[in-house]
């Protein structure tokens, strides 16, 4: 028989990868080994698409804040801010997945205004 230890084992919540499936799916890791490979690579992706978005962010405001710009210029910049925002609101979706969760006692007392 088995003794307790005293620790009780808690299965973590999958984490959303950063890319889709071939079938355009979400991709989902459930390990309790923050340092494994994919982990690593998921992270590695998620600082290279927020560096992307903040590079595309950059060249897109000098199109949106040329009156002359031509259309084609405008609806691409559009498109890549589009894809860049989609991909950020991923990271956060991610990350705010792995958050713990707040202990109510905490909720309660930071909710009452006494």
């Amino acid at each position: 028989m088995e003794r307790p230890t005293g620790r009780t084992h808690v299965t973590p919540s999958p984490r959303l990868l950063p890319w889709l499936s071939a079938e355009g799916n979400p991709c989902y890791l459930v390990t309790d080994d923050n340092g494994g490979y994919l982990s690593r690579l998921a992270d590695e992706l998620e600082a290279v698409q927020l560096a992307t978005g903040t590079d595309v962010l950059g060249l897109a405001r000098k199109v949106l804040d040329d009156p002359a710009s031509p259309y084609r210029e405008v609806r691409f910049a559009g498109i890549r801010l589009a894809e860049c925002l989609s991909d950020a609101l991923r990271v956060a979706e991610s990350r705010g997945m792995r958050l713990p969760a707040p202990d109510i006692a905490d909720t309660v007392e930071a909710c009452d205004p006494q």
